[in-house]
Order: structure tokens, then sequence, then C-alpha cells
């Protein structure tokens, strides 16, 4: 029996730590006979192609039905649709996608369901990225199942079209055994930024509800519980519908922690801690309630307190917004071309350009006037921090900064150039010693399971997921290099940070000149 003062997010977190005297011999050769296809297939149903849609027509205005196909394709293809292919040594074509995933394993499904509309009759739909299309594989009306399921949720009432964003477990399980739930829920984050920023393009908003009644969810779509979970319920309001410019509500709610537990082998941790943070059916879910939006007060950030350090270099950080074109084409260009940087030159980046990365990954409202959402969801964006190590930033000294978001500044809180802990740190990866800055995602661990109960363990990783989604289309957009890291050795991590033993590392994004 692990130690009761312990919760199950922390326990998983603290199982799946990669170490470098352990890690060697935990690693499992992969078994490419039994490596999982990154696509769903179903035996029955009906294609809906929105391959058509993706034209821009003959010059005539399209008609009402074929410009909200259009939206919809647009939204799909831009968010989750295939960008790139290549062939491997086996002789078969590699897909890339506009969302990122780690060892390209593509855990995360989308799946749509339909209240009923001119658009799309009641149903469910998977979205299958290979053939760019809907597969209606049920229908049915479930929308008074899905409002049930996500406790009536007041996003659902006036909605008529939500998405459904599930991991498949296996998929990255087969190589990143019991930490995989951590790059899913990363893969997942990157999808939701994709969709968030690729909504602006067709003037839609997901509204994000990340606390829903797992196994009702699972069987309102007919997935099997214990191969594949809902992670996120995204109602799509059009906002082209006056009455579907909805107020931002609530995204999760808090409940108890898990402490007492049984000890899980290895191998079956993940599935565990997956089911054991299941919200039930039967749970006394609190009222939703409006959640504040950017212009309103905020509480104070505590953390930015912690890291004000009276003899630190302090280093504003706004900045003139970069411009993504005047119909966000920019956007759009970004999302189809980012890749994630597989080496870096070692040239400096300057100052100015990490500025400008920052603005756009934490400072939102100020793209309000390019047609960007001045305030999208996260789980808890307040409970993820973030710190920039540089190495070759021009202009910028050397060491590890705190981002004070709510300040907009950099604060200085180490020293000297940590290229060598860094190269070591990201698993002896070259992009962690060449990059010219790493961006890392942390949280106070127990602090936000005293909040949200452990299930905040996946919203953490959702949303640090999401922002470096953003930080890659920032980079991209620059014609910068940007890669995610989500395996390092995380206690050499905090280590270099200077940040407690006990504060979960959750992500690192690497940012540098492309070689």
């Amino acid at each position: 029996m692990p130690d009761a003062l312990v919760s199950i997010a922390q326990h998983y977190h603290s199982r799946t730590k990669y170490d470098p005297e352990t890690l060697a011999t935990q690693a499992q050769p992969l078994d490419y006979s039994r490596q999982p296809t990154p696509y769903k297939v179903y035996r029955v149903g009906a294609e809906v192609d929105l391959k058509p849609y993706l034209e821009e027509g003959d010059g005539h205005d399209p008609s009402p039905d074929q410009a909200s196909f259009m939206r919809l394709s647009r939204l799909l293809i831009n968010a989750y649709g295939l960008t790139a292919k290549f062939p491997t040594a086996t002789g078969q074509t590699f897909y890339l996608r506009a969302a990122p995933s780690a060892g390209g394993l593509y855990p995360a499904e989308v799946y749509l369901i339909s209240r009923g509309t001119r658009l799309l009759p009641a149903g469910l739909y998977n979205y299958q990225a290979r053939s760019h299309s809907l597969w209606r594989y049920w229908d049915d009306h479930s929308w008074q199942s899905l409002q049930q399921a996500c406790f009536w949720h007041p996003t659902l009432e006036s909605t008529h079209l939500a998405l459904v964003v599930t991991g498949v477990f296996y998929r990255s399980a087969w190589r990143y055994q019991d930490r995989a739930y951590r790059r899913i829920c990363l893969d997942v984050g990157h999808l939701l930024g994709n969709l968030e920023l690729a909504s602006a393009l067709v003037d839609y908003r997901p509204h994000l509800i990340a606390s829903f009644a797992d196994r009702a969810v699972a069987e309102l779509l007919y997935l099997d519980p214990v191969e594949e979970g809902a992670l996120a319920v995204l109602p799509l309001a059009d906002l082209l519908t006056v009455e579907q410019n909805l107020p931002y509500a609530q995204v999760a709610f808090a409940t108890a922690p898990q402490t007492h537990f049984p000890a899980v082998p290895d191998g079956e941790l993940l599935s565990y801690f997956h089911q054991v943070t299941a919200i039930a059916p039967t749970a006394n879910a609190p009222r939703w309630a409006l959640r504040p939006t950017g212009d309103m007060p905020q509480p104070a950030d505590t953390l930015e307190d912690k890291y004000n350090l009276p003899f630190g270099l302090r280093v504003p950080t706004a900045t003139a917004p970069m411009g993504w074109g005047p119909h966000l084409e920019g956007l759009e260009t970004s999302l189809y071309k980012r890749r994630s940087t597989r080496r870096y030159s070692r040239d400096p980046l300057p100052l100015a350009d990490l500025k400008r990365l920052l603005d756009f990954t934490y400072q939102p409202h100020h793209y309000r006037d390019q047609g960007f959402d001045p305030d999208p969801d996260y789980g808890d964006r307040t409970l993820v921090h973030t710190f920039v190590v540089a190495c070759g930033v021009e202009g910028l000294d050397s060491g590890c900064y705190y981002y004070a978001p709510r300040s907009e500044e950099l604060r200085q809180v180490r020293f000297k150039s940590f290229r060598r802990e860094l190269h070591h740190l990201c698993l002896d990866q070259e992009l962690g010693r060449d990059a010219a800055a790493v961006v890392v995602h942390t949280a106070d661990l127990k602090g936000a399971v005293e909040a949200y109960g452990d299930r905040v363990y996946r919203y953490l990783h959702l949303d640090a997921g999401h922002l470096g989604q953003r930080l890659n289309l920032a980079a991209t957009r620059l014609g910068l290099g940007a890669s995610g890291i989500g395996g390092f050795y995380d206690d050499q991590v905090n280590d270099v940070l200077g940040i407690p033993a006990d504060e979960a590392v959750l992500y690192i994004t690497t940012l540098g000149q492309p070689g």
C-alpha cells in the first residue's frame, strides 16, 4: 500500500519519472509486429466526404449548406488533418498531421456529436483524418445523454454540435508504457490548441468541458473504456448565430483526491490511473458557474510573487503583437507548415522574437483585433507555470528565467549557461543542447490536487500541450524552429530550474534557429 499521504496523481507522477540510472534497464524492445495503427476503422456506417468542401468554389456564392460544410471541413483539416507524407523503411507511407504527436503515434481521436441540423443529421460521427471525412457510425438523438454526462453544462443548451477528443491508450503505451498517459494528454492539448485557433478561421468558438462522467461519455460513443477514454468535450458555438454567442462557463470542478489505493503493477498503472480519476455519473456536481474572463480581476499568482527576486535581472517582454494577415491566412499557413524541428543551427535567437513567442502564447487578449479568441478555455491556466532557460538568446544573459505573464516580464533566477545540463536531461538529445531557448512548463502538483483532486493531472497536461502548440505555431509564423519534448529526466529538470523536487515538470519546448 503506497503512502496514504500521497495522492494517486502524485504517485503516478513519481512512478513514471525517468531516471538516468534506471531508464536503460527499464526500456523494453519494441515489438513492431504489434505496432498500433493510428486510425479507427468502422465496418458499418456511412461516409460524409469533406474533401469537396475544401475548394473555394467556381466563383459563385455557396449555398448555406455548402458554406456550413466548408466551415466544418476547414476546421477539422486545420485541427487534425493530414499535412505531409513520407515513405518508411517498410515501404509504407506515413502521414503527418496538423497537431504534433510524441513518436508520431497519434493517440487522439476526434468524434462529433450532432444534435440534428440541416448540416448533419442527429448521430455520432468519427473524424477520419486519412480520408478527411466524417464516418456516421450511429444514428440517434444523443444530445440529452451528452448533456446528462456533462452534468447539464450550460453551453450544451444552445449549441448543436459538439466534439469529443479521446485518447486511445495502447497507441502510445506500446512505446512509452505507463508514462504514455502524460504524452497522450499533451497530444490532446496540442489538438485543443489547434481547435481553439482554427475556430477563429471559421467563426466557431469551442467551449471546453473537462469535468464529465467518463463512463457515460464512453457509453454514449460506444467506446471500450479500458482501451480508450474521453479527455475533453467541446460544444461548438456557431458565432454567426446570435443565440450561440455564449458567456464563458466554468470548465472543471473539484473532485475528492484519492489517497488510498492498492499497489498497481507496472504496465497497469496507466489504465488504473485513468479509471480511478473518472467522475461517476452519480457525482454530486456543483452548479456550473460563469468563469472570470480576461477582463475581470484574477486571483493573485503566488508563484509570480515567489520568483520576484530583488537581485535578479528583470526583462520586460511587452511587444507589438505579431501579424497573422487580414484574414488570418498566416495562421492557416502555419497550421499546415508546422513541423517538429529535428536540428538547430546554434545561431542565436533574437530577444525580440522570444518576446513575440511569449506574447502570442500567454497574452491572447492582445490578438482580439485580429480575430482571435481573447480568452480561450483551459482547465486552469493559472496552475501551469513557465520557465525559460536561455542559452543563445541575443540580448539576454544566459540563465534560467521565470516568466511572469501578469506583469509580462522574465525574471532571472539562475545565472549560468545550462547547455550541457539541457543536453543530458533531454535524454541526450541534441535538440536540448543546441536550442537557443528551452521553455519548461511546471506545476505545484500537490497544490493542484488540493484544488481539483487527482483528475487535475489531466488538466495540467492538456493545458501544457495547449500552450506548447501556441508556441509551435508562433515559431512557425516567425520562421523559427520548435520541438516539444515529453521525455526527460524529471528530477534533473528541477535541479536546473532550481525549483523544489515535488514541483511537477509537465512539458519542455525547445526553440531556436532550424539547422
